[in-house]
């Protein structure tokens, strides 16, 4: 066969569990995803164990829509009458070479840091949210906090098992099938060959991009499915990457009291990482991840008594803090890290990493008042990591109350935009303009390192909801405007705004393009229908 054609196979294993549950309190947890999008309803529950299973759920039926964790947070987990089917009895985890991890699909992101813990070794670009399943952090290419070192899913994935919406299953390993010169892949199923086009329009050289189907000249067909969003396959299993050896790091709560000093030692820390990259960490610091929380952001773990519970003071008049991850030495000790921050004033201090880190401190005039999780402190390291995870569960949770008290019809408002690093302060000022303008209770927090900001809106009504859309797209435009992107991470999902943000990128013509892919693999539009762009145009 030639290299840009490729044959699916039969799938696996038996079909016992393609059984559709359609008892009501089987199928009510599963109607709404952390969108908060009102008015989910299905027509029954699978949970199948095998791909084979997974296929005859597939071949038997009219609308399906795949879900892990539905951790979604554009309503792409929702189901709109699909039959749903979960992954979450696809859970198993093979430890293969020293650097690879074959992984089910419905493997959630803590399961498998367990696993690979107990062998010293580390799946980095994990979303911050440890609960979200493999197969969703591939459908969506999913990053994180440590995009800024180790980059986004797709870079991590080796090989996939994806089952096709007849029944048929995909074994693909990078490298294996590229396009062809003239944009296209040749698909060998069940008897019949389906010519898949590549779409044609250039997507934004950025960080980090979670904004339909992937394309470019000779791309590789493992990346036409990382980030489809589950709209031309149900990924069955995964084959990553992994750290050989468990990186040693140290957490730092670093509160600043102007924003713009915050985002200024945020550019030291980047030099500094670089610099330790090149260098082989003789020099600089590496930094594999920087977080940020606003003021409002901060604001909302006061209200709920976040700080407190884990044992953290930030002043109320901090307008900006920062959660930054170091990677040391191997076998840095608690002890060792202990006695250089506690010697980096010193005049003999030795050069190291971390007192390199301390020293900026002090020169940021901060030192004093950041919270350190040293290495080994795993208690101290989960009490602020789980302050920064704390702020949208504090959203969510309010978007959840109005949603039950105020009005049915309020849902999550929110964005999730990239800009190149060096525009991060001109986009934040537009944020708070736009949020002011329209009187709206906001947040923003997200992946500083990366220029990668989640604006979040708390309505008190439904006008607010609309208002909060309209600013969503302000700024999805606003983002593209600086040079980066309206969709980073989250994927687009059912979001109107963020379906109308994706026809902005690509065009019309881009969407088409989308639609073609679709068509040749899905032709009975089965699988996530609605999910990234709708069957026929539409406008918001």
């Amino acid at each position: 066969m030639s290299e840009w054609v490729w044959k699916a196979r039969a799938p696996r294993g038996d079909t016992a569990s393609a059984r559709l549950a359609s008892d009501r309190d089987l199928v009510a947890p599963h109607l709404t995803d952390a969108a908060h999008v009102p008015g989910g309803h299905a027509a029954g529950l699978a949970t199948p164990s095998s791909e084979a299973a997974v296929a005859a759920i597939l071949r038997a039926s009219g609308r399906v829509l795949p879900i892990g964790a539905q951790s979604s947070l554009t309503g792409g987990a929702t189901p709109m009458g699909e039959v749903l089917l979960s992954t979450s009895r696809l859970n198993h985890v093979e430890l293969r070479a020293a650097d690879h991890v074959r992984v089910e699909a419905g493997v959630t992101l803590a399961a498998l840091d367990e696993v690979l813990a107990r062998a010293g070794r580390f799946y980095p670009p994990a979303p911050t949210f440890t609960g979200a399943s493999i197969g969703g952090t591939v459908a969506t290419n999913a990053a994180g906090a440590a995009t800024f070192k180790y980059k986004t899913t797709r870079d991590w994935v080796q090989a996939l098992a994806v089952v096709l919406p007849g029944g048929d299953v995909l074994d693909i390993e990078r490298g294996s099938c590229r396009a062809h010169p003239d944009g296209y892949f040749d698909l060998e199923l069940s008897g019949r060959r389906v010519r898949v086009p590549v779409p044609p329009y250039r997507m934004p050289r950025v960080a980090k991009l979670s904004a339909g189907y992937f394309a470019e000249p000779s791309m590789d067909l493992v990346d036409l499915f990382i980030g489809s969003e589950g709209t031309l396959g149900i990924v069955t299993a995964v084959t990553l990457r992994v750290l050989p050896v468990r990186p040693v790091t140290c957490l730092a709560l670093v509160p600043f009291d102007d924003r713009d000093r915050g985002l200024d030692f945020v550019r030291v820390l980047r030099e500094a990482a670089t610099l330790a990259w090149q260098s082989g960490g003789s020099r600089g610091i590496d930094v594999s991840a920087v977080e940020h929380m606003d003021r409002r952001s901060l604001a909302l773990l006061r209200e709920d008594g976040l700080d407190r519970a884990s044992g953290v003071n930030i002043s109320t008049g901090a307008a900006l803090a920062l959660l930054v991850t170091l990677e040391l030495a191997p076998g840095t000790r608690a002890e060792e890290a202990f006695d250089q921050i506690g010697r980096a004033r010193d005049a003999d201090a030795p050069d190291t990493p971390l007192v390199r880190f301390c020293a900026l401190l002090a020169t940021a005039g901060v030192l004093d008042n950041v919270a350190i999780a040293l290495p080994g402190d795993l208690a101290a390291a989960a009490h602020l990591a789980a302050l920064r995870e704390a702020v949208p569960s504090a959203v969510n949770a309010r978007v959840g109350r109005a949603q039950r008290s105020i009005d049915a019809r309020i849902e999550k408002t929110a964005g999730d935009m990239l800009v190149p690093f060096e525009r991060a302060g001109a986009f934040l000022d537009v944020c708070e303009a736009e949020f002011r303008r329209r009187g709206l209770d906001a947040a923003v927090w997200g992946h500083v390192s990366d220029g990668n900001f989640h604006p979040n809106v708390m309505p008190r009504s439904f006008a607010e909801v609309e208002s909060g859309r309209s600013a969503m797209l302000a700024l999805g435009r606003e983002a593209t405007r600086l040079g980066g992107t309206p969709l980073a991470e989250h994927g687009v999902g059912r979001n109107a705004v963020k379906q109308q943000l994706l026809r902005e990128l690509y065009g019309d013509e881009g969407i088409e393009a989308m639609r073609a892919v679709k068509r040749a693999i899905d032709p009975e539009w089965k699988l996530a229908p609605g999910v990234l762009f709708p069957r026929v145009h539409s406008t918001v």
